[in-house]
């Protein structure tokens, strides 16, 4: 099911939250968890019930290793829990996720010709996964409460973030779904919680969706655009990645704020950069977290010498990159954005500094051009892409309308100048004035769905 869907925005929504109300309001036995828990797995299955299976044996399997890391006598028995937790965990999202990456590379490599797995993705895999190895590793360090099933099961499966984010962690989420304080309606997280859905909504059916056959039509044919077009292309696509996952983000933080459950933010403004560190303290920054906390930091981070901390920075890009896809595309990503960091410690180290309309400048286009191995299908057609850009067929002339010139346009005006979410939300005053742009805003992007579209990140 998707958020963008009439099935979610007119049925699956409005339902669970008047059931989850009803049930808090009632005061009944069976706690108004689980009604969430009830409506999360099955928003889950709706997409393909043959998934689901999968993320209820996570969930049991790691719920049962937290229980061994908290109540085995000896540190060894711990330490073997917490390393089989994780280990099932990066099993798993290695069988689904990597399998077929690794067949194609063993085929290049030897000349073998095995066919592909059949193997199909559970959405939300990488998501899931994450959230849930954090968690063991908390247990570990006695950082994590002991939650009940219903609770863990709850903080996992949560259905507005479960397909694409934002990371939840443990101490922020756990907490709100056991306060009674958060069962009973309130108002104003309900009229910030929809403003903020309608503007992830518009996101995604106004700008990300209307920027999709630009994207699509200049990845098929990469190899023959000049550079006018090249870079038209580019930014397509580096503004609707924007406005499709924080888009999404947007929707999922309004649907959990209507049930008076906040969620992390996950964007602030990352196309305001001055610096590659700073972009990723503004982009997808649950993922940044998740990544500095249980990986760059155990890796050694800046504890033990410069060349440890480069490593740490190599390493912890790489296979950030590789957790987005199974592909070359997101390693050299990934690589390329570690190499950046690594640079502006060296800059930083050297005492230079750039002035503040440079910065952004030399950042965004970095950006800008590291997008070209996120979308493109292959290296090969990266490459094509980029030497358009770089001219080497020559200028050329636009060769894409009035129309699609000016939603690039706009959409590159919206992230650099304009405020974003979370800034409006927070200045939001509920009066009718702010209520009729809000429902003017929900028609109109739902009449605007012609057809739903996934999100992007749902890949990953």
């Amino acid at each position: 099911m998707l958020f963008n869907s009439y099935l979610y925005i007119l049925a699956f929504l409005p339902l669970t939250l008047a059931v989850f109300f009803f049930v808090s309001a009632r005061g009944a036995g069976w706690k108004p968890q689980v009604v969430l828990v009830g409506a999360s797995l099955f928003f889950y299955a709706y997409w393909d019930v043959v998934f689901l299976p999968v993320l209820l044996a996570s969930i049991g399997l790691n719920f049962f290793c937290s229980r061994v890391i908290w109540l085995a006598p000896t540190a060894s028995m711990r330490r073997n829990a917490l390393i089989a937790g994780i280990t099932t965990n990066l099993f798993l999202l290695g069988y689904f996720k990597y399998v077929d990456f690794a067949i194609q590379n063993i085929n290049s490599l030897f000349g073998t010709s095995f066919g592909p797995s059949g193997i199909q993705l559970p959405l939300g895999i990488s998501f899931f996964t994450f959230t849930q190895i954090a968690f063991l590793v908390d247990t570990y360090r006695r950082l994590a409460s002991r939650p009940s099933l219903v609770n863990y099961a709850l903080f996992v499966s949560y259905f507005p973030h479960l397909l694409a984010g934002p990371i939840l962690h443990h101490r922020e989420m756990m907490p709100q779904f056991e306060d009674p304080k958060n069962w009973s309606l309130s108002y104003e997280n309900f009229a910030r919680g929809l403003f903020l859905f309608s503007l992830g909504l518009a996101k995604k059916v106004l700008i990300a969706d209307n920027l999709s056959p630009i994207v699509s039509e200049g990845y098929d044919s990469a190899h023959q655009w000049q550079a006018i077009d090249a870079w038209l292309i580019s930014l397509a696509y580096t503004l609707q990645l924007y406005f499709d996952f924080s888009g999404y983000t947007d929707m999922a933080i309004g649907a959990s704020l209507m049930f008076n459950i906040r969620l992390p933010i996950n964007f602030n403004s990352p196309y305001k950069a001055f610096s590659i560190q700073d972009f990723w303290r503004r982009w997808h920054m649950t993922l940044s977290r998740f990544l500095r906390e249980y990986l760059y930091i155990p890796l050694g981070g800046s504890r033990w010498g410069e060349a440890r901390t480069v490593t740490s920075i190599l390493v912890t890009f790489l296979l950030g990159g590789l957790w987005h896809g199974a592909g070359w595309t997101f390693v050299v990503w990934g690589a390329l954005h570690g190499l950046a960091l690594c640079c502006q410690r060296l800059w930083a180290m050297l005492g230079m500094r750039l002035p503040r309309w440079n910065a952004w400048v030399l950042t965004f286009l970095f950006v800008n051009l590291t997008w070209v191995y996120f979308r493109a299908p292959s290296v090969d057609i990266a490459h094509d892409l980029l030497e358009g850009m770089c001219g080497l067929r020559g200028m050329g002339s636009l060769h894409f309308g009035t129309l699609e010139t000016m939603l690039v346009a706009l959409g590159f005006a919206l992230v650099v100048i304009g405020r974003n979410s979370n800034q409006l939300a927070g200045e939001m005053l509920c009066r009718f004035r702010t209520a009729g742009a809000t429902s003017l805003l929900l028609v109109a992007s739902v009449f605007s769905i012609s057809e739903t579209t996934e999100f992007i990140y749902f890949n990953f």
